[in-house]
């Protein structure tokens, strides 16, 4: 009888010790907020990592002297309005998904990089609801766009203003090279640009000496001259150290220079420039600037002297492709 007592107790307490431990596991008031607060010095941690992981997947490049935050990978790149991007692209074999195209169809001479692109519009019209489309990583505009165009272009993606201007040459070819991760290969053009443009100075230096060497381009039914740091000037002038016209040395912008003008500039060497894309009037205008009596006795066109498309009329003249291909056409012209 004492040991079934005894039994009794033990399987009684050990039923104590299961409902115990049955009780411990039920969610109580405690027990929740000690989940809940565990949750909540979790989350932080967790939203740290989250936010530091969004932080290490973009990075802050620096473009004439102002910082634009973009992906730490740039994969997808739009270039709308700058020409000056697009050689970029052209000579770093950059491949954009959006391209600017002329007349609905992309120039031959960015047929290498344009295979995978599509069109965002022409030069001066961007396609906001194309470019949104393609979800670039970062959009290369144009320092000539007003600033409404510039707000559209910031509301879908980093958006980065590629100058215009000619001197700017060296920061434009670099800045596509760090968002592409070129930058190897865009040192190795500049220093093989200098290295040639060097040697072309020094060839031609004895030759050239006191003669006048112009570079114009034709648009619609007028010739244009440039500043000495637009176009292709200043490869003629700064790099190459020929004699600044005064009339190249006086122009503000692009500006239309006549007859007299031109007679007056009277250069020894002219490398004109026009594309019929522009207008069906530029071949036109040659033709009869050929035929003026005035023009026949500049010694250019004397001397036959007058180059006509050297170069892709299309080329901007400042950027790294337009440069290159420039010497090698000077070079090839002059040198004979």
């Amino acid at each position: 009888m004492k040991k079934r007592m005894m039994l009794v107790g033990v399987i009684a307490c050990f039923m104590l010790v299961l409902a115990a431990c049955g009780g411990g596991n039920q969610p109580s008031q405690s027990g929740t907020d000690s989940s809940s607060t565990d949750t909540a010095q979790a989350e932080p941690k967790n939203s740290g990592n989250s936010s530091s992981a969004k932080a290490s997947q973009s990075r802050e490049v620096e473009y004439l002297g102002e910082h634009y935050t973009v992906p730490e990978k740039v994969e997808r790149i739009i270039i709308t309005g700058a020409m000056e991007a697009m050689e970029d692209a052209a000579v770093l074999d950059v491949h954009p998904v959006g391209a600017i195209s002329i007349g609905g169809t992309f120039p031959d001479m960015f047929a290498a990089i344009t295979d995978k692109a599509q069109s965002i519009g022409e030069k001066q019209q961007p396609n906001f609801e194309k470019i949104l489309e393609l979800k670039p990583d970062v959009i290369l505009g144009s320092t000539k766009f007003p600033r409404e165009v510039v707000e559209n272009l910031q509301k879908i993606a980093p958006t980065i203003l590629v100058s215009h201007i000619s001197t700017n040459w060296d920061a434009n070819l670099r800045l596509m090279a760090e968002l592409t991760g070129k930058q190897a290969e865009a040192e190795h053009i500049l220093t093989q640009y200098n290295t040639d443009t060097q040697a072309v100075k020094a060839s031609l230096k004895e030759k050239l000496q006191g003669k006048k060497v112009a570079a114009l381009r034709i648009r619609g039914s007028q010739v244009f001259v440039y500043p000495k740091d637009v176009y292709f000037n200043p490869v003629l002038y700064d790099e190459m150290g020929l004699e600044v016209p005064e009339q190249v040395t006086t122009a503000k912008t692009q500006e239309a220079i006549s007859t007299e003008q031109l007679a007056e500039m009277n250069p020894d060497y002219l490398f004109l420039q026009f594309t019929i894309s522009e207008g069906q009037d530029a071949s036109k205008v040659y033709e009869d600037l050929k035929q003026n009596p005035i023009v026949q006795q500049i010694h250019a066109f004397k001397e036959n002297h007058v180059y006509v498309n050297v170069v892709d009329p299309l080329m901007e003249g400042g950027p790294a492709y337009s440069r290159i291909k420039f010497v090698e056409s000077v070079q090839q012209h002059l040198d004979k």
